[in-house]
């Protein structure tokens, strides 16, 4: 089995060393680097499964290597842990709405540590799951492992952005989905989904379903539901 790799951005070389022990007796293999820019060159390179993130850098500090590593699209879905000091509350709001995952801070048990880590990857593993998770509601089925959507037990030829917008609308019924939320909830490196297109996808979701278009609603300045 592959070892989940972990990334460690620490300029503080005790500390560094004391993460990637306790990790590598973890089962984790440990990549690092000592400061931002290198973190933030290396981690598209790399691609681990999930960062540990000093706040506190030399040069780029943590906040701007989050921010730089949540826009490139290689690297925005590997889940981030801040790792700050004491008494730095505006930095880890400012750090979670960035679109980090976690924080910890120093000083900080191994045990907690290794427990968070854990338990982000297992969260990880859960939203990759439910992204294949075959659904069925009202008469259709849809299947994105097979890229597959049935209509009464009839196949619907559907794009893969179609598909998972589809997907995603159903996995929610009844819930309102703003357009920004779609295109973060679809968007990949082999097609582009931006706000605008999201329209037009809907509205190519809706011929394809033909007699079930109807279960897509509008929501007039917010964005789409699926019927419940």
């Amino acid at each position: 089995m592959t070892k989940k790799e972990i990334f460690v951005v620490e300029d503080e070389e005790g500390i560094l060393e004391l993460l990637r022990y306790h990790l590598t007796r973890e089962g984790f293999a440990v990549s690092s680097a000592a400061d931002g820019e290198d973190a933030v060159t290396a981690i598209p390179r790399k691609l681990p499964d999930l960062i540990l993130l000093d706040l506190m850098l030399p040069g780029l500090d943590g906040l701007g290597v989050c921010r730089a590593l949540k826009k490139n699209p290689k690297t925005a879905g590997i889940p981030i842990v801040m790792v700050t000091a004491k008494g730095e509350e505006s930095d880890i709001v400012a750090g979670l709405e960035l679109g980090a995952d976690d924080y910890i801070t120093k000083p900080f048990s191994m045990k907690v540590l290794v427990a968070r880590v854990r338990t982000i990857l297992r969260r990880k593993e859960e939203r990759a799951a439910d992204k294949n998770a075959v659904i069925r509601i009202h008469d259709l089925v849809i299947n994105p492992g097979r890229h597959e959507v049935l209509v009464k037990g009839k196949p619907v030829e559907m794009t893969a952005s179609e598909l998972k917008i589809l997907h995603y609308l159903t996995s929610r019924p009844g819930w309102v989905m703003t357009r920004q939320q779609i295109v973060d909830a679809v968007r990949g490196e082999d097609y582009a989904v931006t706000d605008r297109s999201v329209d037009v996808q809907i509205v190519g979701l809706r011929k394809k379903l033909g007699a079930r278009a109807e279960l897509i609603e509008t929501v007039r300045g917010v964005g789409y539901r699926f019927k419940e």
